[in-house]
């Protein structure tokens, strides 16, 4: 009878061992899962506010801005446009002509 007392203490022993490892990593799944959960609500709130950051960098008036003070552009009109021929329809008019 001690044997089988001893083989069910062991048994129960075991059980319990493995009750608490699987509780324990248990938790820790859930904690890990809690803090993938968080930082994918920062990456959120990050790209959204990247988002608008981006809209606002590229309204229309800003962009023109930019063009006019730092590379210099104006305004298109026909007092400023320059019309450049192109050398291969100007060399083959001048072939053909006498």
């Amino acid at each position: 009878m001690t044997r089988v007392h001893l083989f069910l203490l062991l048994l129960i022993l075991g059980i319990s061992v493995v009750l608490v490892r699987t509780q324990y990593e248990s938790r820790k799944l859930t904690t890990d899962i809690d803090r993938a959960r968080a930082e994918a609500r920062r990456l959120e709130i990050e790209r959204e506010r990247l988002d608008l950051e981006a809209r606002t960098q590229a309204t229309p008036l800003r962009v023109e801005k930019l063009a006019r003070e730092q590379l210099g552009m104006r305004t298109i009109s026909p007092a400023i446009t320059v019309y450049v021929a192109d050398p291969a329809k100007t060399t083959a008019i001048s072939e053909r002509q006498p």
